[in-house]
């Protein structure tokens, strides 16, 4: 019995790598390219947790900082108070910090919860089918990424967002600047 599990559990694994590459095969180099610094980043649409259509492109002019989660992820839970901190250190200025969640359909009263209760003081873009990794080749959550005004990816990083990143507050200060 443990053998068959471990045998569905490599099944499901090989899957799962092999959906990821055909993926990554499917796009085309210019594709690839607007995921990279220096690049415009792709066109991305979502709804926001109190119902709203919102998108990149409407974001066009402002600084964003895109923050890929899911209520499940404890790394995401330790950046919060960061990102929070970023939020209101730029309040006032043509600067979002926005996360996108990638919880479950049906889960926007546990989001709404979860937002409550770790004071997101940022607005929250909802996206159960979880397009923002085929979009932008995400390989795990959190990941985030640094938009200038213009739609530019300035600063990406997977993996929690570091409190008191000088690199990052640099990038935000000179793309505001820009």
């Amino acid at each position: 019995m443990r053998s068959l599990r471990k045998a569905e559990f490599h099944d499901r694994k090989l899957a799962w790598v092999l959906t990821v590459v055909a993926g990554a095969a499917a796009c085309t180099s210019a594709d690839a390219g607007r995921i990279e610094v220096g690049h415009t980043v792709p066109e991305y649409s979502a709804v926001s947790l109190a119902g709203d259509s919102v998108s990149l492109t409407g974001m066009r002019g402002r600084v964003v900082l895109l923050n890929v989660w899911a209520t499940w992820c404890h790394p995401c839970r330790d950046e919060i108070p960061e990102l929070r901190e970023i939020q209101t250190r730029y309040q006032g200025q043509p600067f979002d910090v926005v996360g996108v969640s990638v919880d479950a359909e049906g889960a926007e009263s546990l989001i709404g919860a979860f937002v409550e209760e770790f004071r997101m003081n940022y607005p929250i873009w909802l996206d159960p089918e979880d397009r923002v990794s085929t979009r932008f080749l995400l390989v795990g959550v959190p990941t985030t990424f640094l938009i200038d005004k213009q739609g530019v990816l300035r600063w990406r990083k997977t993996g929690p967002v570091e409190p008191g990143d000088t690199t990052l507050t640099s990038l935000i200060d000179k793309a505001l600047a820009e």
